[in-house]
């Protein structure tokens, strides 16, 4: 396999010749040209990794073919230029030429700036290709929700996506609040820079100003050099701040005053230097209440809770189920067997209320996929997974769920019959939803 395609823009023939053996020696694709008219025709029919010309040639200046081409042609440019000539080295740089070789230069030379320019178009198109995949994954059409509750999430999310507005998501733990937060950081304007992840949860107390803000060296013990912050390294991009209810106030105070100042500093330092950045929060707490306690600071809430999205749990939005158990059997392809759940399973999958929301279902999928006797999934193969959460609990509280679900039962046809079979009513008293009254009437076989 070649190492990369070269071409070679020099008039002087030995010159010529010598790189383009010395590049095919050392195993790259070479063509080479005289002139800046023979580079165009030959840059009509081949896509080049790296372009090496001479500031001086017959037609054109060298610097006027980078100045040309450099728009639009995806490649490294390398000019070479002779003694005394330096001033057009600075100003290749400028136009952003990767290198310049100053004439006369050993081949070794020649070959190793070759190699790392090539190393370097390598790495911008896999960071192409990474953020092009990232703008399709996170694309709206890839997330998975047909109900009507979830098209309204898709809606607030399509609209507040192309605003800088600080973005609150809200919602039980595995509804998809950081595929949220990644969608609409990928649909902004913001897509090209960085989106930059923190779990609140998971910093310790003592390193959190440290992780957010960054300190100076000799800040404090064991601070041997500068670390950048969060906040600096999402610098025109976005900061997702995940379960930021768990923050303690001391940390709440700091990211105020970013947000209102939209400035930061060192730990250690004197220095307030200017972040710009889009702020999403998350949290599965209930905010208000954690205000309403002491825990939570209610200004930030209030600067935090400027568009809010509520993310439904899967109980409330189970017509998604059979789509979503089709987008986790295709995600597993490639290092699970493929099987397909029958309506008979999918039924059971239905019938559940999955405390964990879509992680929980995708790690049920996962699991029978991963256990398949068949390229078919019964009913039977899933039910150890829904009949409690945790499949090391004992046969004895598998019983005690039954118990309970027998107990449930009773209770609503007990309420339903002191009122007279209004669903309405007795799912008021239930503190549920009517819809939900009327699955678990279909589960229990409770009739109307």
């Amino acid at each position: 396999m070649k190492k990369g395609h070269v071409l070679v823009i020099e008039d002087e023939k030995i010159m010529r010749v010598t790189l383009v053996d010395a590049l095919l020696a050392a195993e790259y694709d070479a063509l080479s040209c005289e002139t800046g008219v023979e580079a165009e025709e030959l840059l009509r029919d081949n896509d080049f990794d790296v372009i090496v010309t001479d500031v001086r040639l017959p037609d054109i200046n060298g610097i006027d073919i980078l100045r040309n081409l450099k728009a639009r042609e995806n490649a490294q440019f390398i000019v070479m230029t002779g003694y005394g000539t330096i001033k057009d080295a600075v100003e290749a740089m400028k136009l952003g030429a990767f290198d310049y070789l100053t004439k006369p230069f050993s081949l070794d030379e020649f070959l190793l700036v070759i190699e790392k320019a090539c190393e370097i178009k390598d790495l911008k198109t896999q960071n192409l290709q990474l953020r092009q995949s990232l703008n399709k994954a996170y694309s709206l059409p890839n997330i998975i929700g047909e109900s009507a509750v979830m098209g309204n999430v898709l809606s607030m999310v399509q609209r507040v996506a192309i605003t800088d507005s600080t973005v609150l998501v809200l919602g039980e733990s595995g509804t998809g609040k950081e595929l949220i937060a990644n969608t609409i950081h990928y649909q902004s304007s913001r897509k090209g820079k960085a989106i930059i992840r923190v779990n609140c949860a998971a910093l310790p107390e003592g390193l959190i100003e440290s992780e957010l803000f960054g300190h100076e060296r000799g800040a404090f013990t064991n601070a041997f050099k500068r670390k950048i912050g969060k906040f600096e390294l999402a610098h025109r991009g976005t900061l997702f701040l995940d379960e930021i209810g768990d923050l303690p106030m001391a940390a709440q105070s700091k990211i105020l005053r970013v947000l209102q100042e939209k400035k930061i500093e060192r730990i250690g330092g004197t220095e307030s230097i200017s972040v710009d950045v889009r702020l999403i929060a998350a949290t599965n707490k209930d905010l208000k209440e954690e205000v309403a306690r002491g825990r939570f600071r209610e200004d930030l809430f209030y600067r935090l809770n400027v568009v809010p999205i509520f993310l439904p749990p899967l109980r409330e939005r189970k017509e998604d189920i059979p789509r979503l158990i089709e987008h986790f059997i295709e995600k597993n392809k490639d290092r699970l067997p493929m099987a397909r759940f029958t309506p008979e399973a999918i039924t059971a999958l239905l019938k559940y209320d999955y405390p964990g929301n879509i992680r929980e279902l995708e790690n049920i999928v996962e699991r029978c996929l991963a256990f398949a006797r068949t390229n078919s999934i019964e009913a039977e193969d899933v039910m150890p997974y829904i009949s409690v959460s945790d499949m090391g609990l004992s046969m004895n509280l598998k019983k005690l769920s039954k118990v309970v679900a027998e107990a449930e039962r009773e209770h609503i046809i007990r309420i339903l019959t002191e009122n007279n079979g209004n669903k309405t009513r007795t799912a008021e008293i239930l503190g549920i939803s009517r819809k939900n009254l009327w699955e678990k009437m279909n589960i229990y076989g409770i009739s109307s």
